[in-house]
């Protein structure tokens, strides 16, 4: 008789750290490991990190999770992945990196964008590949790169990223799950194949690209010194996974269009769950797999724990750690504060773009602006205001989405920031909508674990995988939601007003590379 597997091995990688949940079949999570890795910032508009270094922290994690949770390797069922989107590494013929790992963030690629958007064509790609045009996707990477380093260029084998990378290491195959290669801008979404007009456009063949493969897709027959280092059996089956963010609108259970899952993390995003690929005609917001019958739409903003770290740096000497979601309950005390000043915050507003923006605005040369600012305003106003900004910017999304046909009655919000009460209720008032908080908040791990069970058969379908977690619930104040439909028209109208501002300030300024270190590592 064939001896019952119960748990699932999750594994998050994520910008500051990876992430592993050792989870039972139920649901319920049996222990948790993290390890952070450093980002580098070379210079003001690069956002790199070590793919090796990434590798070791996802060996090493998994291992510990195994450790502490006593589970022995008999009783896993497999080992599930999610992964941030929009990493790129150039690899030789030898398998080894040209180049680090260029994240989501790296903004190099700015004039490649603006170049795509003004002439069109970059509208008829995100039409068909459902990634806007920004330079975090690594289509415009690629084109950054072809063009300024031909040489690493002309030596690539493969262009993969980071998930890749991993999968690689382990399987010594080169395979992409439909997810991360729908957030690559390259990758037809209405066909699931690489796209030839973005092939075209970037120099790069299908075959230097990794395959692409459904979310559902197994891996076995792990190399043994990988296997003995995690503590796994070689022949452990591995699901490929997804992307972080469709995974976490599947572990919240967000799986509906009237539902929209929201995470604040180091950055934030609003997501919902449809049938088809579903898109936006002015290219604002994106359009991601999680499987063939299954599409997340939604934006991605820069703005998150990010602001919130800035903002208590600035106004606090006591200053907080560096930034990752299992250190930001050392934000309370500093967010209560804004607890003191009103909705509102007396008549001032916040545009939290530091690092630029992504959805809903897709302004690279975007910047932050306190508006309104007067001798009446003191630490608390200045903290609230960055506190309702952060969430401005998630409701302008959800707006994007409405246009959509989308009509959500439910808000499920999770990430490190969502431990903050305030900050939940203060989402409830801008949104007009319910919000609900799970207990358990790694919810990229989560879905991960259901994704699983899907692909092992254990379940039938992915709605029919239990809901995880209880839930906190913020309601609406009628109020303070009515005031801030009055605030947000003009935080849009401040936006549109500064727009060319922006552009033209930009190119005076550069960023503080240490400081830039401290907040997202």
């Amino acid at each position: 008789m064939n001896k019952v597997k119960d748990y699932v091995l999750a594994v998050d990688i994520g910008t500051t750290s990876v992430k592993t949940l050792m989870i039972h079949q139920s649901g319920k999570v049996k222990a948790m490991h993290s390890i952070g890795y450093p980002l580098n910032v070379p210079q003001s508009d690069r956002a790199e990190q070590d793919p090796n270094q990434i590798f070791q922290a996802t060996v090493d994690a998994m291992n510990v999770v195994i450790t502490k949770s006593g589970i022995h390797a008999d009783d896993i069922l497999c080992v599930s992945f999610s992964s941030a989107m929009h990493s790129l590494i150039v690899v030789d013929e030898n398998h080894q990196p040209l180049t680090p790992s260029i994240i989501w963030a790296d903004q190099r690629s700015v004039v490649e964008s603006e170049g795509l958007i003004s002439s069109g064509q970059g509208k008829r790609i995100y039409l068909k590949t459902g990634t806007p045009i920004h330079p975090m996707s690594p289509l415009t990477k690629l084109i950054w790169i072809r063009d300024n380093h031909p040489g690493i260029f002309k030596q690539a084998y493969k262009f993969i990223g980071i998930k890749e990378y991993v999968f690689y290491q382990l399987f010594k195959q080169y395979k992409v799950d439909y997810s991360i290669a729908s957030g690559t801008g390259m990758l037809n979404i209405h066909e699931l194949i690489w796209e030839e007009e973005a092939l075209q456009l970037t120099g790069v063949n299908k075959e230097q690209l990794s395959e692409p493969v459904p979310s559902t897709y197994r891996m076995s027959g792990m190399v043994a010194e990988y296997a003995s280092a995690i503590g796994l059996h070689q022949d452990t089956p591995f699901v490929i996974g997804a992307a972080d963010g469709v995974l976490a609108n599947l572990g919240i259970g967000v799986m509906n269009s009237d539902e929209v899952g929201v995470t604040i993390g180091t950055s934030s995003a609003v997501r919902t769950v449809v049938r088809k690929p579903t898109l936006d005609p002015e290219g604002r917001l994106f359009c991601y797999a999680l499987t063939e019958d299954y599409w997340v739409i939604g934006g991605a903003s820069n703005n998150g724990g990010v602001v919130l770290k800035w903002t208590v740096d600035q106004l606090f000497s006591e200053g907080i750690s560096p930034l990752s979601e299992h250190v930001l309950q050392q934000y309370t005390p500093f967010l209560d504060i804004a607890k003191e000043a009103p909705p509102g915050a007396n008549g001032l507003l916040f545009l939290p773009l530091l690092t630029g923006e992504r959805a809903p605005f897709w302004d690279a040369n975007s910047r932050g602006v306190f508006f309104g600012l007067s001798m009446a305003h003191g630490k608390s106003h200045m903290m609230r205001a960055a506190m309702e900004g952060m969430i401005f910017q998630i409701g302008l999304i959800v707006s994007l989405l409405e246009n959509l046909s989308v009509t959500p009655t439910r808000i499920r919000a999770s990430g490190g920031v969502v431990r903050s009460e305030l900050c939940c209720q203060i989402m409830a008032d801008v949104l007009g909508i319910p919000v609900e908080i799970p207990e358990v908040i790694e919810s990229s791990g989560l879905g991960a674990a259901k994704l699983a069970l899907y692909a092992m058969g254990v379940t039938n379908d992915l709605l029919d995988s239990s809901d995880y977690v209880s839930q906190a619930l913020y309601t609406p104040i009628e109020e303070n939601h009515q005031l801030y439909q009055e605030f947000l028209p003009l935080y849009e109208q401040i936006y549109a007003q500064l727009k060319d501002s922006f552009k033209q300030i930009a190119k005076f300024q550069t960023s503080n590379s240490d400081s830039m270190k401290e907040m997202m590592n």
